[in-house]
């Protein structure tokens, strides 16, 4: 097996281009769990996703994990999927859509906006070959993570890596490593909480419920509990709320080992059983509505809360496709682009001697 992928055909004179690759967590293809089991299987294989070894990993994975839980999984899929398909896979590509026709009104009009799953279709591997046909010479990737966690962030950056050592010729390769401290999309979190607030009234708490990740892993130096309590401390700073009506939680607990606490659900029926009766929760780790949010939050969680003695659950939706989101990250786009955007184009002019040129010097195309 050849160590390099077959380039595309290239001809001279063909101008270069720039694009922005959205990428998020990733789905499987259907609510089944016949679909479940190739998407788990690949996202829990992942080195950065579980630290175990694999002689230990591999036989729990395959053995019990891959027997088991798509079926699980499968439930609560269906219990969120949509006539589109995937909420996550959606609101990814109507992200997506917007930011290329946001940018195009503001003047960037040849910029190739794409977007990718990390785990799942459409992969990092296929958008990347599809801007390098439509000839991309720079390439920023945008992980659709605030916050940054080696669980996330990083594994996007591993697979964009493991895509382009098989490349002979390469892009320019810029990363967006985390925006959860971005002004824009701060704003976009306060208008969302603020329009929420303004249709049902403020609860009597507001809950920011992040996806966790095992404690170890934060002792172990990952910066991305200290990211999460930053975007709270800004968000509240913008909302004017006071510390004691805000909490900060984590979510989506999997195996026994300890992971970053407060937990969610428990913080929630702690608080019912206080005598707190109404909450707020939202999810600022998330930028578009998934399992994570539409079910273990919004129904999972608000079970618990109202079973625990609650009154009032109100679910604040991610940013999705808010005008305030799109804007801030359009504005995300252009900042980490920088140079890219100003430095000069060549012209027709320019672009049809290079060809004359090539030619010349025997190129047949």
């Amino acid at each position: 097996m050849t160590r390099f992928w077959q380039e595309p055909a290239y001809v001279h004179g063909t101008p270069p281009r720039t694009g922005v690759l959205l990428v998020n967590l990733g789905t499987p293809s259907a609510p089944t769990a016949a679909a479940l089991r190739p998407y788990l299987a690949q996202f829990l294989s992942d080195p950065r996703v579980v630290e175990i070894p694999r002689l230990i990993w591999w036989p729990i994975l395959h053995g019990i994990i891959l027997r088991t839980r798509p079926a699980k999984s499968a439930q609560k899929y269906a219990s969120v999927w949509t006539d589109e398909g995937s909420p996550l896979k959606a609101h990814t590509e109507k992200q997506a859509k917007l930011l290329a026709g946001f940018l195009t009104n503001a003047g960037h009009r040849d910029l190739m906006i794409s977007w990718a799953m990390r785990y799942g279709a459409p992969s990092i591997r296929s958008r990347l070959d599809e801007m390098r046909t439509a000839g991309c010479t720079r390439i920023l990737v945008l992980p659709l993570y605030p916050q940054f966690a080696a669980s996330t962030t990083a594994t996007v950056i591993d697979e964009v890596a493991d895509c382009l050592r098989h490349w002979r010729n390469l892009p320019e390769v810029r990363y967006v490593r985390s925006f959860g401290d971005d002004t824009g999309y701060i704003q976009a979190l306060a208008a969302t909480v603020r329009a929420h607030w303004q249709r049902n009234g403020q609860a009597e708490k507001l809950i920011l419920s992040f996806h966790g990740i095992p404690r170890r892993a934060l002792d172990l130096g990952d910066p991305y509990h200290c990211e999460c309590y930053k975007t709270a401390r800004l968000l509240s700073e913008a909302l004017q709320l006071p510390a004691e009506r805000m909490l900060v939680s984590f979510q989506s607990r999997f195996g026994k080992a300890e992971w970053l606490q407060p937990y969610t659900q428990p913080s929630l029926e702690a608080l019912a059983s206080q005598g707190i009766r109404s909450v707020d929760v939202m999810c600022p780790g998330f930028v578009s509505d998934c399992l994570e949010t539409l079910e273990e939050i919004n129904m999972e969680c608000r079970e618990a809360f109202l079973h625990a003695g609650g009154e009032r659950f109100g679910y604040i939706p991610c940013l999705n496709e808010s005008d305030d989101w799109i804007k801030a990250l359009m504005a995300l786009s252009l900042t980490h682009l920088g140079n890219w955007l100003t430095d000069p184009h060549p012209d027709a002019g320019t672009l049809a001697l290079q060809r004359t040129r090539a030619c010349t010097l025997g190129a047949e195309n």
